[in-house]
């Protein structure tokens, strides 16, 4: 999709990306949470994506110990499987291996068979499971590493 816009996301789009949280996750993050991370971690980065000027998806990571969590990947509905966030990811893997950080992890529910295939694409592989991750109905998560 060429009229998608990736940039740094900035303090103002924390309200956009709650909102979206509370359409894509069952266990969204709160405003509160997002203006924290925008504004109060230096170990955070997040990217948003942007279609006239409108936000429809992000991407965070923490950067702990020279290796990058991602925290989030969110794509509202009414624009997945357009490659948006292949294109996120991508971007802030690009980004953060310029910084020096070399390798990425993240979880990601067992049952997420889409974002698997997004994370495998990219060079993410399962390394373990964390039991139980999810509290609102205690399903596993997979731990995906790509770079190790």
């Amino acid at each position: 999709m060429k009229d998608v816009v990736i940039r740094k996301a900035l303090l103002k789009d924390a309200s956009s990306m709650a909102e979206l949280d509370r359409i894509c996750f069952t266990q969204p993050w709160s405003i509160q949470a997002f203006k924290e991370e925008l504004n109060d971690s230096s170990a955070a980065f997040y990217l948003v994506a942007e279609v006239s000027g409108t936000i429809i998806g992000y991407v965070g990571q923490w950067e702990i110990v020279g290796e990058g969590h991602i925290t989030n990947v969110a794509v509202h509905p009414g624009y997945r499987n357009l490659g948006i966030g292949t294109k996120m990811l991508g971007e802030l893997i690009s980004l953060s291996s310029k910084k020096g950080i070399g390798c990425h992890t993240l979880e990601v529910r067992k049952s997420n068979e889409e974002a698997i295939s997004l994370y495998k694409k990219l060079g993410f592989k399962i390394a373990g499971i964390r039991k139980e991750y999810y509290a609102d109905n205690l399903e596993d998560a997979l731990i995906l590493w790509r770079g190790l």
